[in-house]
């Protein structure tokens, strides 16, 4: 039986992942008024505690006042800041990319992926079976394609309730987007065993509410890494798992907190993804 404080837990990972998500949803509004005038936007993010690795929405004042109470430090926290971990980034700048629709599939659906993230920490290695999430598979092979991640910041750090690292937004900001969305896959894998994803998981952030049920197939770019076992529900599609080499690299990250001391920020390494590929296994 789930108890009173267990579910307040819950109701709480998931207010932070709505909020997220919210995030996310007032950018694809604003990118649909700028579209009549010409211009392109976009972004997707996790939600409650990961939909900061799953997705962005629209945020009401309601979640807006419990995120400052849940995720602001009080002007007296002033955190102290572990020291940087990481090396300098490579010289280079973000591109700025915008598609108006998901890619055409051009992967071997059959066939085993690789995403090697070379960071700023270390080199981060991602397999990423393409039966499992094709669409995913093949979103990420496009975009490291065209040079869409390198450079970027892993701009999020969870240190308390959900333990993830969030990549994948070319803004750094939480709202970034590809300007196209891929649809949830794989939620029904047998690792995510009562709501828990487990340290190694690679998966998609998104802007699925789970009160309303809206939100649905809402993927971007955005995508979270696990280096601790962490309970969420099955709202984000897996589509990874990290290496043991990589799994050091992302607990050193972790390792040295993040900016608010109250458990999610930005995080005090420097994560910069200097170069992402994706090769065939």
């Amino acid at each position: 039986m789930v108890t009173q404080e267990q579910r307040r837990r819950q109701l709480a990972r998931e207010k932070f992942l709505r909020q997220q998500q919210r995030r996310t949803s007032a950018r694809r509004k604003a990118h649909a008024r700028n579209a009549v005038i010409a211009s392109v936007l976009g972004v997707v993010v996790v939600g409650s505690v990961v939909s900061y690795a799953t997705g962005v929405f629209k945020q009401d004042d309601d979640d807006k006042s419990n995120a400052a109470a849940e995720a602001t430090p009080s002007a007296s926290a002033a955190p102290s800041k572990a020291p940087d971990p990481c090396d300098k980034a490579a010289k280079g700048k973000v591109k700025s990319l915008s598609y108006k629709k998901e890619p055409a599939m051009s992967i071997d659906k059959s066939a085993d992926y690789t995403m090697k993230l070379q960071t700023t920490c270390g080199t981060i290695d991602i397999d990423m079976p393409a039966s499992k999430a094709p669409h995913t598979v093949n979103s990420f092979s496009f975009l490291t394609g065209k040079g869409y991640l390198d450079h970027t910041k892993c701009h999020r750090l969870t240190t308390n309730g959900i333990y993830v690292l969030q990549c994948g937004d070319p803004k750094g900001t939480g709202m970034g987007d590809p300007g196209y969305t891929i649809p949830d896959e794989n939620l029904k894998d047998k690792r995510l065993k009562g709501n828990v994803y487990p340290a190694g998981t690679v998966a998609m952030a998104n802007q699925y509410n789970a009160e309303t049920k809206e939100g649905r197939n809402s993927g971007g770019s955005q995508f979270f890494l696990v280096y601790q076992d962490s309970q969420l529900p099955a709202n984000y599609t897996p589509f990874g798992t990290i290496s043991e080499s990589g799994m050091k690299v992302l607990k050193k990250i972790a390792g040295a907190g993040e900016s608010t001391g109250q458990g999610d920020g930005t995080p005090n390494a420097t994560v910069v993804i200097d170069k992402a590929t994706v090769t065939k296994s």
